[in-house]
């Protein structure tokens, strides 16, 4: 059965072996290397000082994680965040993305997040199927951006909204200043 939590540190070995296969083997990430374990770890401690940082599993086995990042990092931009998401390669299409992302939408909504950005290397028809699934569209295309593995990759922006834009928003607020019931229960609904 899957369970969707909050990753930890203690995780971060699995959840970089995971990212290690997109790292040498796709484009799905611009990276040429694979960090090594403190770099990662740093990453994952810098997102959690704001946003969630989820992982999937399944019984003992860590499937998948996701989580956001700031679109920019301007105050303007606060309400709005770039998607990230990462399935084992061999666990693809059993619905572990979509659980990941479901799951950090609702506690995005929860922190007044409302505008949800995807960069996708293109072409990908898959990630682009898979976001177009979950309600975003494309709103760019960039031309020959990035190269890797011996090829030119264009790039795209995918969107989804969550909420309506206000003429005064709410504050984002930080993962953990939300009310911890809230938290748990919605964590709890995806078992």
């Amino acid at each position: 059965m899957m369970t969707i939590r909050m990753a930890e540190e203690k995780d971060a070995l699995l959840l970089l072996q995971i990212y290690a296969y997109y790292v040498e083997h796709t484009a799905v990430t611009f990276e040429y290397e694979v960090p090594c374990l403190n770099e990662f770890t740093k990453r994952m401690g810098r997102v959690k000082e704001r946003y969630p940082y989820l992982l999937a599993e399944d019984g003992c086995e860590i499937t998948g994680y996701a989580y956001v990042s700031p679109f920019k990092d301007r105050a303007a931009y606060d309400w709005a965040v770039e998607t990230t998401v990462y399935v084992k390669a061999e666990r693809r299409s059993e619905g572990i993305g979509r659980k990941l992302y479901e799951t950090l939408e609702e506690i995005l909504q929860r922190q007044n997040v409302l505008n949800l950005n995807a960069c996708i290397a293109y072409p990908n028809p898959d990630s682009i199927r898979f976001h177009e699934r979950l309600g975003y569209r494309t709103v760019g295309h960039f031309t020959k951006c990035g190269f890797k593995q011996g090829k030119w990759y264009d790039m795209i922006w995918m969107e989804k909204m969550l909420g309506r834009h206000r003429d005064e928003p709410e504050p984002v607020i930080r993962t953990e200043d939300l009310d911890r019931g809230i938290l748990e229960e919605i964590l709890r609904r995806q078992r």
